[in-house]
């Protein structure tokens, strides 16, 4: 069975940007929904962001504004991009698509 791979973590200062990618080893995204996820030491995941086939978008109100979702159905990759950092959104950031293995995540770490 694919496994999600997620990729583009790492440490940056509030206020920084940074932009993740997720991919299945370049097997097409089938489902109607696909997403990202979060968990923050000590807290259950949450949901970030979702996008449908048809191009909808979904985002939790934490992120509403600074994190945009987006899809390449040629690169068959699936993005976050993360504005505006703040250290709230220090987290193991999840991919999630119901057609393949969950992924280890990645990890974001935000300093104030």
């Amino acid at each position: 069975q694919v496994q999600l791979q997620e990729f583009g973590g790492g440490f940056v200062q509030a206020g920084g940007s940074l932009r993740l990618s997720c991919t299945a080893s370049g097997h097409p995204f089938t489902s109607d929904a696909v997403g990202w996820s979060r968990q923050a030491p000590g807290k259950t995941r949450e949901f970030v962001a979702a996008i449908r086939r048809g191009g909808s978008t979904y985002y939790a109100d934490s992120v509403k504004g600074r994190f945009t979702i987006s899809k390449d159905n040629v690169k068959n990759t699936i993005y976050l991009q993360m504005n505006n950092l703040k250290p709230e959104d220090t987290a193991v950031y999840f991919c999630n698509a119901d057609e393949y293995l969950p992924g280890q995540g990645t990890q974001v770490t935000v300093s104030s």
